[in-house]
Parts: C-alpha cells; structure tokens; sequence
C-alpha cells in the first residue's frame, strides 16, 4: 500500500476469441509504461510541499476494472492535481503513487485523481471537507485486456517477430484522423486498454502485407484476437537450371500487376512477405536482365526460381 502527504500548493479479416478474466494476473503487464491521461493532457512537473506544511486527512482509493470487480492489487499509476492550472496552463502534479490501493494525505480543498493501468485511465475530481466522514474512493476504469496475434491463409502461424501492431482510437479526432493510441506491440503482448473499439493496424513484414481490423474490448475480460493475413513468405533465387544454386550479387525489384514498384533488394536468395496477388520479379546480374512472373497464395511459402534463359 503507497501513503503520501500532500500540501495544498497556490492526469479485415480476424478472429475474436473473448473470455473473463477471473483475476487480475490474467491481464499481465502491459506493453508500455507510458501514460496519455484521459481528460488531463498537461501537467506540470511535481513541485515538493514546504516542510513546515501541516498534514491534512487521509482518504484511502481503490480502483476497479468493473463496478462489481475487486479492487486492483499491483499495475497501478496514481497522480493528484491541483485543480487550478499554473501560469504555465498547466494543472500542476502534486504527487504520484504505483502499485494497488494507496493512501494519500489531503489539507482541504479540491483536487483531480488519476488513476492509470497500463493504457486504460480514468479522472475523477475530488473535494476535501474540513470535517465530516471521508469515504474510500473506488475509481472504475471500465477496462480489459487485449492481446493480438496473426495467421497467414487459413491456420499458418506466423513468427512474432515478423508481426507489428499499431492500435489506434476507432473514432476519428477533430483533424479527421485517428489517434494513435499505441505502436510497434508485439504479438501475444497483453495490452490493457479502457473499453470501446479500436482499430488495429497489423503489417506482415515490410512490404505491403498489411490489415485493418476494428475491434472491441470488453470491460473484465481478456480479448485475444487473431488477424487472419492474406500473404506469404517467398525466397528469390536466380539460378541456372530448375533447384540449381543461388547466384551471388544478383539485384532484385518486384513489380505488382501494375507495374509498380513493390520492393528492391541484393543478394543471392532474398527472403520477402508479399500480399496474395501476381508479380513480376525482375533479377539482374551484371549486364543483364532476367524476369518471371509469379503468384503469391495466401499461407504458401515458396522458392521463387528466376532462370539464366
């Protein structure tokens, strides 16, 4: 349990698989410490309370992935404000806290509480009388968790390490775009988030095997999502004769049905992830130039065999 005082100085295609999260350690930890704060985008820096400021009364909080939930015991980020914005514009930070429940120490008067879990916050406003009862304050985040991971065709898992996801708020901002709420999440990354839908982004390598999908997540419960990748793994090779070996120092360009550019590369057998589609792959070596036209099938990896005829 945390106990600070405070002075009063003049925060396409998936697959959904939702379950209840029976306790808090189903939502593991989250893939960034980093907080945007609900409601309170600037904050001054904490400035420290004059020693000889007396103490004022103590209100003990909790907060709540859902009203009947049980109160949070690890994860948790708390940040006081003071109500009145500084001559900088900002409301200034009176004091922080992480962990579970905490205690803080209040001389009367109105403050904002923040509490964040992972990427999922709430504010709410509090006053502080000079006498009378003070309750426990439950702050409900209305929070779950979210993990993603993706497949290539039907059922071919793909490597981690070939995933990206960047999640972005579903609705648009005034701008007319959309904001990004977190990038670069690794596959099976638990990220805890406030409930609402949300668009994720999900890029298959480098080139242009990417996917949108919206989805939601449930306050209390644990979404895994599976995006289902329409693409594959293709090795280029320039070769002699059909299973030949690879020739060194070949330069590589892919070409879409249209004619555009989609990738360029050196080397002997270059590994690339393309959407499902027809290609052209184009290889030159030395002074000359070969080409093969091909298809990518979803969920098939190949050898791309470009010949010397």
């Amino acid at each position: 349990m945390n106990r600070l005082s405070i002075a009063l100085l003049c925060t396409l295609p998936l697959i959904l698989l939702p379950g209840m999260a029976a306790a808090q350690d189903a939502f593991g930890d989250t893939a960034s410490p980093d907080i945007a704060l609900p409601g309170l985008s600037q904050y001054a820096p904490a400035a420290a309370a004059s020693a000889g400021a007396a103490l004022g009364r103590t209100v003990r909080m909790q907060a709540l992935l859902t009203e009947n939930g049980d109160p949070l015991e690890h994860g948790l980020t708390w940040r006081i404000f003071h109500p009145v914005p500084g001559t900088d514009g900002k409301l200034p930070l009176l004091a922080t806290a992480t962990g579970g429940s905490a205690e803080f120490e209040f001389e009367p008067g109105d403050y904002f509480i923040h509490v964040a879990f992972g990427r999922a916050g709430v504010t709410k406003k509090l006053t502080i009388p000079r006498d009378g009862p003070l309750e426990t304050q439950h702050l409900v985040l209305e929070a779950g968790g979210l993990v993603l991971n993706a497949v290539s065709g039907i059922d071919m898992r793909i490597p981690p390490s070939q995933l990206r996801f960047n999640i972005f708020k579903a609705e648009e901002g005034l701008d007319g775009e959309q904001q990004l709420v977190l990038k670069d999440v690794k596959a099976n990354t638990i990220v805890r988030l406030n409930a609402g839908t949300y668009h994720i982004v999900s890029e298959y390598g480098g080139v242009n095997a990417v996917i949108r999908s919206d989805i939601r997540v449930e306050a209390g419960k644990l979404t895994e999502a599976v995006i289902q990748h329409r693409a594959a793994q293709l090795t280029l090779k320039l070769v002699a004769e059909p299973g030949g070996e690879a020739i060194a120092d070949t330069a590589w360009s892919i070409l879409s049905s249209g004619g555009d550019t989609v990738s360029e590369s050196v080397g002997a057998f270059p590994t690339i992830i393309l959407a499902e589609g027809d290609y052209t792959a184009i290889a030159r070596n030395k002074t000359k130039v070969y080409q093969r036209e091909f298809t990518v099938v979803a969920g098939h990896n190949s050898d791309i065999e470009v010949l010397l005829q």
